[in-house]
């Protein structure tokens, strides 16, 4: 049993004063890699936790294991000051005991040593704690917790913090660029609720006080903000799938009985996207594990090998008519690859995550239907880039979620990341770009096999960049740092007097832009390719002519003495 009772920490919380809400506590993670962060890596974590839904309460403890990598006397941890920590001890021994510091206005905690660290050792602690965590007002968007009630009346509790960081209900180190190599999550709930969470089940324990705990274990490397609980009286949806890599690992929805007859219906879509993925990224990558899905109270969200659905069992709930697929789900799914396999070590790289997740949705409309639905779909992402953003896809400096978001959805990140990569597949041709997006996920077709966890990795926008002029044999410095690290689209600004047609591009900073244009004349198609970001050439005045004319370039346009509504993007 847990040793912290949920009666404790009631009185405790109680007790708290108002101010602990700490209106000046940034809700945001990551951001700058201080020393203090910087001098562990995390090992294992293990969460031991009871969880009451009448409420709202939890109370239990976190086992953080860690490896000393730079010599220091204190590490820092997070956990939202709302919830209380009664004490920091040695995880195998509760009399060893450690001080800590904490403030009211950060999510920031320091856990003091009596001596210094030594690189290399092997050190744990055991974090017991409680409270009522932050209820998540708008999830996913706005993070939290989520205490909803099912259409019987039964509670449905999730989560989602994803942009928050999970510091807002469990305490860890808040830094993307450490993963725990496993993890252990055991949850305490009354019994007639049943929890998913990430990972492999190793069974439950019932208790005679009318509690059970749900024991599940991640065997891989998992972001913190991956893990979760769902709980409700689900029933499951579940049958084997054989991955391309040839392994049988089980894919299994919880679905509320409410909903069992919709969730079978959609359950055929989840192996053909699955399917569709591994065909052009390569295997799913947790199949050590599994791949779940969760019906959760609110859209959506990425948490490893159990993802939380909750798009209502209708095709189009992401993007809306252009899909004829639960978009919602593929995207989800996606991001097991873009997020959960391949992950940023700094959030100013989160296009990688989002941009990709975000395109392999075109990608699957155009499986389906073609051309004409992979179009439809990127015009309607062109029609959500915002051009007043001043905030670049990929900025170089360190960013924390707040930051490259920009305290919202972080729109560009989503929209202006999946165009770059429509415009780059025209750059380099379908060949490379498919070639490109395989290896980028899988390095190697031998690391394709590997189920152990050395699949999961980091990586950043240059380390896409490189891959990218490998694969293709072209210099893409240029086309990478006007989309990805300018904040402005560049501009095909076009004249066309006395049998002269000039196309010129300005770009932010004047930077050269070689970008080759597919010119269509006299309804013939040619490319060409500016010299000093300017193309010219003489035509006739009756002879019609279209630059781009299938859409393949990000760009803003310009028609020299045209009205304004001549003038605009794509």
């Amino acid at each position: 049993m847990i040793k912290c009772t949920l009666r404790l920490f009631v009185c405790i919380f109680l007790m708290l004063p108002a101010t602990l809400a700490a209106q000046q506590l940034v809700y945001e993670s990551g951001g700058e890699l201080t020393p203090e962060l910087a001098s562990f890596d995390v090992t294992y974590y293990n969460l031991e936790i009871e969880i009451n839904p009448s409420d709202s309460l939890l109370s239990g403890f976190v086992d953080v294991h860690f490896t000393v990598v730079q010599p220091t006397n204190r590490i820092a941890l997070a956990l939202d000051p709302r919830l209380h920590i009664e004490s920091v001890s040695h995880a195998d021994d509760p009399n060893q005991t450690y001080r800590f510091t904490r403030s009211e206005s950060s999510r920031t905690f320091y856990v003091n040593f009596p001596r210094t660290l030594q690189p290399g050792a092997e050190k744990n602690l055991r974090i017991e704690y409680g409270g009522k965590p932050r209820i998540a007002e708008n999830p996913p968007w706005d993070g939290g917790l989520v205490w909803e009630e099912t259409p019987s009346g039964e509670p449905w509790v999730a989560v989602a913090n994803q942009t928050i960081g999970a510091w807002v209900w469990w305490p860890n180190k808040d830094h993307v660029s450490d993963k725990a190599d496993s993890v252990s999550v055991n949850f305490t709930m009354p019994e007639d609720l049943m929890v998913a969470s990430n990972g492999r089940s190793r069974g439950t324990t019932s208790h005679e006080n009318g509690l059970k705990t749900w024991h599940w274990f991640v065997s891989v490397p998992i972001s913190n903000y991956n893990i979760s609980f769902n709980a409700a009286p689900y029933e499951t949806i579940s049958e084997p799938y054989t991955s391309t890599g040839g392994e049988e690992f089980d894919i299994t929805f919880w679905v509320l009985p409410e909903f069992r007859e919709d969730g079978e219906a959609l359950f055929h879509q989840f192996a053909e996207q699955i399917r569709f993925l591994e065909d052009i990224l390569g295997p799913y990558p947790f199949r050590a594990d599994k791949y779940g899905v969760a019906h959760t109270p609110y859209l959506g969200m990425e948490h490893q090998s159990i993802i939380a659905y909750g798009a209502g069992f209708e095709n189009g709930a992401l993007f809306g008519e252009t899909a004829d697929f639960d978009d919602l789900h593929q995207h989800e799914l996606a991001h097991e690859w873009w997020g959960n396999l391949v992950t940023v070590w700094d959030w100013r790289d989160f296009w990688l995550h989002e941009g990709f997740g975000t395109y392999m949705q075109p990608l699957y409309a155009e499986h389906l239907g073609g051309k004409e639905a992979y179009s439809e779909m990127m015009d309607l992402l062109r029609s959500r880039i915002s051009e007043e953003n001043p905030m670049p896809v990929a900025p170089r400096e360190p960013m924390s979620t707040a930051e490259i978001t920009q305290g919202s959805r972080g729109g560009n990140v989503y929209y202006k990341g999946a165009w770059f990569l429509h415009t780059l597949r025209y750059v380099i041709g379908e060949d490379h770009f498919f070639t490109l997006l395989r290896r980028f996920a899988y390095p190697t077709e031998e690391m394709e096999s590997v189920t152990t966890g050395e699949q999961v990795r980091f990586a950043t926008t240059d380390d896409f960049l490189h891959l990218a002029e490998e694969i293709s044999g072209m210099d893409l410095d240029w086309l990478f740092e006007v989309y990805l690290r300018k904040a402005e689209l560049p501009v095909l600004h076009a004249s066309r007097r006395g049998g002269l047609v000039v196309m010129e591009w300005r770009t932010p900073d004047n930077l050269t832009f070689p970008m080759p244009i597919e010119v269509r004349v006299d309804g013939q198609v040619m490319t060409l390719v500016p010299e000093n970001n300017r193309i010219s050439f003489e035509l006739p005045d009756h002879i019609e002519v279209e630059a781009d004319p299938d859409n393949r370039i990000l760009k803003g346009f310009e028609l020299a003495g045209a009205s304004n509504g001549e003038n605009g993007g794509n």
